[in-house]
């Protein structure tokens, strides 16, 4: 499945660099939980009123390739791009570019699940249909 790509600037602060101005690894990964979040914001689900409604949206699986670093004050374009939509959770793939240059990419497997037993759910019809239509209709 060929989705569209969503995209989010990111800029790099100090609190996301180590000592030697480098973005320290793991704020790859916070980068991509914004893009994500702000992709589900995009299509009209607030990640807090889902909650309110019982379903959370919990990463299962990831996988990085660091390419190239990140520096103080770059910056960055984060993109987001549906790979599956499932019964109950779906997959993503994510790159962080620097103006054309790729400096990672990494894959999430999403689960969505219910609040209270965060046992696996299925993904609630209206965000399905969501997901669906942004692949079809360009938005993004």
């Amino acid at each position: 499945m060929a989705d569209k790509v969503f995209n989010w600037p990111v800029r790099v602060y100090y609190e996301d660099t180590d000592a030697g101005g480098i973005v320290y690894y793991v704020n790859y990964l916070k980068f991509m939980e914004r893009a994500r979040t702000e992709y589900l914001r995009s299509l009209g689900f607030d990640q807090q009123a889902l909650m309110h409604d019982g379903i959370l949206f919990v990463v299962r699986n990831t996988s990085v390739d660091y390419l190239k670093p990140a520096r103080l004050d770059d910056a960055l374009n984060v993109t987001v791009s549906l790979s599956r939509r499932g019964r109950a959770g779906f997959d993503m793939i994510q790159s962080i570019w620097r103006g054309e240059e790729k400096l990672c990419e990494g894959k999430v497997a999403i689960a969505c699940v219910s609040a209270n037993s965060l046992r696996p759910v299925g993904l609630p019809v209206n965000v399905r249909q969501a997901m669906l239509l942004s692949s079809q209709d360009g938005k993004s």
